[in-house]
């Protein structure tokens, strides 16, 4: 007779196992992509072709898990419209917390921090479309496939620190950069899965993925108007992941006090 216990380990081997297939997927279609995006001269700043890695490791497991991935990108429950759009209100406060400490850290007479739109290479609305749909395909993998997945055996707090990190792992080329540019980098992903993880708590489906995707793409296009951090530089990066980590501050001090209980979110996918 099975106990309590045992019937618990069977189902964290079954999340770990399943998140383990979509990460395998994930990194390896990124990796794949990104060799397309140079052979092919698909212009990143446009679109990153490595953002639908996490689409592709969706798409793989729902060959073989469909019920269950249809289960979790679904979700259940509706967050109140005020969340949305608290979440999406974050991101701008991102880019500015982050454009304010980029000056004072260069003594308040920074120059070329501000790149106009029309300066771009490429039309600014074809880059906004695009930052969209690229966002959309890699969210419908963090938050709305392995969050609800982590979530299953996790509180809200464990299970977005824990896409965090592995969101930014995801993002290999980071780590060439030297070690001060990728350690702020992380803590940009984590602060951030932090905040998508508490604003999107109880939301499925396409409102989840337009929120997660909404925001995501307001953090990347601040982070192209307003910052250099794509030279390597590293203090747009750390001012960055300041500003991430400030941002989520009251996130986390709204969030209940049974929030990161495991075994009040438990149950069976």
């Amino acid at each position: 007779m099975e106990t309590f216990e045992d019937i618990g380990a069977a189902r964290s081997q079954r999340v770990w196992g399943t998140a383990g297939g979509f990460l395998a997927v994930a990194f390896a279609a990124a990796g794949a992509l990104g060799t397309v995006q140079q052979a092919a001269g698909v212009p990143a700043e446009v679109i990153q072709l490595a953002q639908f890695g996490p689409a592709a490791g969706v798409a793989a497991l729902a060959l073989v898990q469909r019920d269950r991935v249809a289960r979790l990108v679904r979700g259940a429950g509706r967050s109140g419209a005020g969340r949305g759009a608290a979440l999406l209100a974050t991101a701008p406060l991102i880019t500015v917390l982050a454009i304010l400490a980029y000056l004072l850290g260069q003594g308040g007479a920074a120059d070329g921090w501000f790149t106009r739109p029309g300066s771009l290479e490429h039309s600014f609305a074809l880059i906004v479309v695009a930052q969209l749909v690229g966002a959309c395909a890699e969210e419908l993998g963090w938050r709305c496939l392995l969050q609800p997945l982590l979530r299953t055996r996790f509180g809200v707090l464990a299970s977005s620190v824990t896409v965090g990190v592995l969101w930014g792992l995801w993002h290999v080329p980071v780590f060439a950069q030297r070690p001060q540019y990728a350690a702020a980098f992380l803590a940009a992903t984590v602060a951030m899965s932090v905040v998508l993880g508490l604003a999107l708590e109880g939301t499925g489906g396409a409102r989840r993925l337009l929120l997660a995707g909404g925001f995501h793409t307001l953090v990347n296009l601040g982070m192209l108007l307003f910052l250099d951090e794509e030279s390597g530089a590293v203090l747009p990066m750390v001012c960055f992941g300041s500003a991430c980590l400030l941002a989520a501050l009251p996130w986390v001090m709204r969030t209940p006090s049974g929030a990161g209980s495991a075994a009040a979110t438990l149950r069976r996918t």
